[in-house]
C-alpha cells in the first residue's frame, strides 16, 4: 500500500515538472513536515537557526495562540537559500500540500530571479547559525542581561540600514581611469605622482554625507562600544540585510506565487473532493478584506491583470504603449525580474484595476470610520508612500560631533507623516545606550520643525524656528 509520504513524493516531482514547463526557474527545494510548535517557532524567530531573544518567544506566543484557536494557520514557511527549505505543517491534508508546494515553488522561483535579492546571501542558514553560537558564546563571557542590553537596542533600530549599500559601485583605481587612447610611458608612475600632489594641494576637506545606515555608522564610528558590543549589532544589520528584500516586495512575491500555485494546481489530476477542497484554500488565500489590504489579493489581481492587459489590450494600449497581445506571460516574467512593490504599485495598479477593486481611502471622523477619497492617484499615492522604505521612517546621521561634544545629530526626512512620538521616545533611549552620549533628533510635527533630545534621564522637546 502507498503511504502518504510516498504519494506526496510522486505529487511534488510532477508539480515541479509542471511548473518548469510553465517557465519557473527554482532553485533545489528540500521539503520538510514539522509539528505545529515547530512551524510557528520557525515563523516567530524568522529562521530554524537563529539566535534567542525574547520578542522571538513573543511572537511565537501569539501565533501559537490565534493557530490554538483556530483564527489563522501558517500551512508552509519557505527559506531563501540555495537549495530552498520549505518546512510544511504536520495534519496538512495531502490536497493542502499540494497547494503549498506548487506555492513554495513560485517563491523560490521569484528568490532566485527578482533584482532585489540579487545580492542577498544564499546562505544564511549557515550565518545565523554561526551568529546564534557567537552570541552564547557572549552571553557565558559577558553575562546574558548585559548581551540583551545590546540586542534589544540593536533591534529597536535594526530596520534603519541601508538595502543598497551591499551593491555600490566599488571604487576605480587612478590607473583605470586613462583612457585608451593615452599615451602611456615608462614615466607615467612620476607623471601620475605630480599630479596627486596638485591634488591634495587643491583639495578641500570634503563635507561629511548624510548617513542612511544607522547600525553601519554605530559600527565603524561607536565610540563607547566594545568590540563584542560591534559584532552583535553587525549580526543584527546582517540579518536584516537578509530580510529587507521580502519586505520590499512582498505583495509581488505573494502575489506570484498565489497565481501559480492556481495554475499549476489546473494541472493536475483531481478529485471532486480536492477540486473543491483547493477551491476553498485558494479563496481563503485570496479572499480580500474590508479594514486592511490583503497582499496575497492585491498582488494576486494584478498579476492577473498584467496577464491580460498584455495579452488582450485595448485599442489605447495598443496606439499608445505599442502592445500587439499574446505577450502576458513574457510581461509577468519580465515584472517579476524587475519591480519591488513600490514600482508594482506604481506602474500596474490602473485606475481600471482599482475601480474593480473597489478600494479608498477612509480614516475615523468622530466615532465612526469613513470613506474620505476614492481619487485613483491619490490612492495609488497613498499606497506607495505607506510601501516605500518598508513603510519605516527615513532617518539619517547627519553629525556624529554635534556641539563639538560628540553628541549625535540625526534627522528624520519628513515626507507628509509625522513621526510617532511614543515610539519615539521608547526609541531614543536605545540610541543613547549604543552611542554613549546626548542624541538629537530634528523632524516636523503638525508642520512645525522640532528637535527631541534624550540626554540619558528623559527626552526632552524643542521648538526650532
Amino acid at each position: 500500500m502507498t503511504t502518504e509520504l510516498e504519494k506526496l513524493d510522486e505529487v511534488m516531482e510532477k508539480i515541479a515538472v509542471v511548473a518548469k514547463n510553465f517557465g519557473l526557474d527554482f532553485f533545489p527545494t528540500r521539503f520538510e513536515i514539522c509539528p505545529a510548535d515547530i512551524i510557528y517557532t520557525f515563523g516567530a524567530y524568522g529562521m530554524p537557526t537563529r539566535f534567542s531573544h525574547w520578542s522571538f518567544g513573543k511572537a511565537f506566543y501569539r501565533m501559537k495562540m490565534q493557530y490554538d484557536y483556530n483564527l489563522s494557520r501558517i500551512y508552509e514557511l519557505v527559506i531563501n537559500s540555495n537549495p530552498c527549505y520549505a518546512f510544511l505543517l504536520e495534519g496538512n491534508s495531502l490536497i493542502q500540500n499540494k497547494l503549498v508546494i506548487a506555492h513554495v515553488f513560485a517563491h523560490c522561483d521569484f528568490f532566485k530571479n527578482n533584482a532585489v535579492f540579487r545580492n542577498t546571501s544564499r546562505f544564511m542558514l549557515d550565518t545565523m547559525a554561526n551568529s546564534a553560537q557567537r552570541i552564547r558564546e557572549m552571553e557565558f563571557e559577558h553575562g546574558r542581561a548585559t548581551v540583551e542590553k545590546i540586542i534589544d537596542a540593536a533591534i529597536s533600530i535594526q530596520e534603519h540600514v541601508d538595502p543598497r549599500a551591499q551593491i555600490a559601485a566599488p571604487k576605480q583605481d587612478k590607473k583605470a581611469k586613462r583612457t585608451q587612447h593615452e599615451h602611456t610611458t615608462p614615466y607615467d608612475d612620476l607623471f601620475d605622482l605630480d599630479n596627486l600632489n596638485r591634488e591634495e594641494e587643491v583639495k578641500q576637506p570634503e563635507k561629511p554625507q548624510p548617513e542612511r545606515d544607522l547600525l553601519k555608522y554605530l559600527i565603524n564610528h561607536g565610540r563607547v562600544l566594545e568590540d563584542w558590543q560591534k559584532e552583535i549589532i553587525s549580526i543584527i544589520r546582517e540579518e536584516m540585510l537578509y530580510f529587507y528584500p521580502q519586505m520590499e516586495t512582498k505583495i509581488m512575491n505573494e502575489g506570484w506565487a498565489s497565481y501559480w500555485h492556481a495554475r499549476i494546481m489546473r494541472e493536475i489530476d483531481l478529485t471532486p473532493d480536492e477540486a473543491m477542497e483547493f477551491a476553498i484554500m485558494h479563496s481563503n488565500v485570496i479572499q480580500p478584506s474590508r479594514l486592511t489590504l490583503n497582499p496575497y489579493y492585491l498582488g494576486y489581481k494584478i498579476w492577473e491583470h498584467i496577464e491580460k492587459r498584455w495579452d488582450e489590450p485595448k485599442k489605447e494600449d495598443r496606439e499608445i504603449l505599442g502592445l500587439k497581445g499574446g505577450e502576458g506571460k513574457q510581461k509577468m516574467f519580465e515584472v517579476r525580474e524587475m519591480e519591488s512593490d513600490v514600482s508594482f504599485i506604481r506602474n500596474y495598479l490602473s485606475d481600471d484595476l482599482i475601480d474593480e477593486l473597489d478600494l479608498y481611502v477612509y480614516q475615523k471622523v468622530g466615532n465612526t470610520w469613513q470613506i474620505v477619497d476614492k481619487n485613483c492617484e491619490r490612492i495609488r499615492n497613498n499606497l506607495v508612500s505607506s510601501l516605500t522604505n518598508c513603510g519605516y521612517p527615513y532617518i539619517v546621521v547627519e553629525d556624529g560631533d554635534y556641539n563639538k561634544n560628540g553628541e549625535m545629530f540625526l534627522r528624520h526626512c519628513h515626507e507628509g507623516l509625522d513621526l510617532d512620538v511614543q515610539y519615539l521616545e521608547r526609541t531614543l533611549p536605545s540610541v543613547y545606550i549604543l552611542w554613549g552620549r546626548t542624541v538629537h533628533l530634528a523632524t516636523i510635527m503638525d508642520g512645525k520643525p522640532v528637535q527631541y533630545t534624550y540626554n540619558g534621564e528623559k527626552v526632552s522637546k524643542t521648538l526650532k524656528a
